[in-house]
């Protein structure tokens, strides 16, 4: 079976036409779909159209939020219920075209260095968007991929396909949703990318504006700190605070010579409290003593909190024979 998840907020108009191409491919294909609608706390009436589907198609499965929660909720919400070894994820306002979808299982199914796929991820290589959207999109794929080495073109695309196993160990929270394919990397799960159609916009406009590219900003920090030092933080903060806390240390050492030897030609001397270096020395100093102490604070939550699978990731196991 495959599962098809699709995040929907005031997406009233298109719900109907994405369902028929969606249950087109599949019929054409002839595999098994659920398609799961998770409504973000729609306020246009796309509740009342997911209903009316499912009563009318049983394939169809409807979920809904009190309120908005985000993109990155409502995928997990669907993540949770959907019950296929593949799952897919469409956004709803029909830019991302369904009749791509065979493409998808066909690449996922492609080895890489001796083994499937597990995460195939879209890229809208012509992106029918305005430039203001396009551009700094472009920016912000080249640090995702630079930053975290998952070398891919669209990490904001929508579209994507997944093996179910990646969820068992991929969480997601706060906005972290555009980064699935890098937190299974992490995880050890192979990464793949497919150019894809991207078609116009036809019902409502972008839900996305300018803080997007800043919440994304930040959000790519953490990433960053999870994938690189989710396990052992003490390694980036004590770092940090430990090249700070020797900084100060040879400044304040430098100072206490030079007031030394100011001593025995009095006209030259300034005071020590009075010379600027003095101050910028004792910042560093207390800069490093905190990071380290936050260092080790994190490293006790975080062998308090962890459990060994967090650590690691199994692929498979042998059966052991019999005696």
């Amino acid at each position: 079976m495959i599962s098809v998840v699709i995040p929907v907020f005031n997406e009233r108009e298109s719900l109907s036409a994405l369902y028929a191409e969606i249950a087109a491919v599949a019929r054409t294909q002839a595999f098994e779909v659920e398609i799961l609608f998770v409504d973000d706390g729609s306020n246009d009436g796309s509740w009342h159209v997911i209903a009316e589907l499912a009563r009318e198609h049983e394939e169809i499965h409807g979920i809904r939020f009190r309120r908005n929660f985000g993109k990155a909720a409502a995928l997990s919400a669907g993540f949770h219920a959907a019950r296929g070894d593949i799952i897919f994820t469409l956004d709803a306002d029909l830019q991302d075209d369904p009749a791509e979808i065979p493409r998808f299982l066909a690449l996922l199914n492609e080895t890489k260095a001796g083994q499937p796929l597990d995460v195939v991820s879209g890229w809208k290589r012509v992106r029918l968007d305005p430039w203001h959207k396009v551009w700094p999109s472009r920016i912000f794929n080249f640090m995702v991929s630079w930053l975290t080495g998952v070398s891919l073109h669209d990490h904001n695309c929508g579209m994507k396909c997944y093996r179910s196993e990646v969820f068992r160990e991929v969480r997601l929270y706060g906005e972290l949703h555009r980064f699935i394919p890098v937190l299974a990397a992490a995880r050890g799960f192979r990464v793949g990318e497919l150019e894809i159609n991207h078609r116009q916009r036809r019902f409502g406009h972008s839900k996305y504006g300018v803080r997007r590219f800043i919440k994304g900003f930040l959000d790519l920090l953490t990433v960053k700190f999870l994938t690189g030092f989710g396990q052992r933080p003490q390694h980036l903060l004590g770092s940090l605070g430990l090249v700070s806390f020797l900084l100060g240390n040879l400044v304040l050492a430098y100072l206490g010579i030079t007031w030394v030897i100011r001593l025995w030609s009095p006209d030259a001397y300034l005071p020590l409290h009075e010379r600027p270096l003095l101050i910028y020395a004792l910042a560093a100093l207390l800069l490093g003593a905190q990071m380290m102490s936050i260092g080790f604070l994190a490293e006790l939550v975080t062998a308090y909190m962890s459990r060994d699978e967090d650590s690691y990731s199994i692929a498979d196991k042998t059966t052991p024979r019999d005696p």
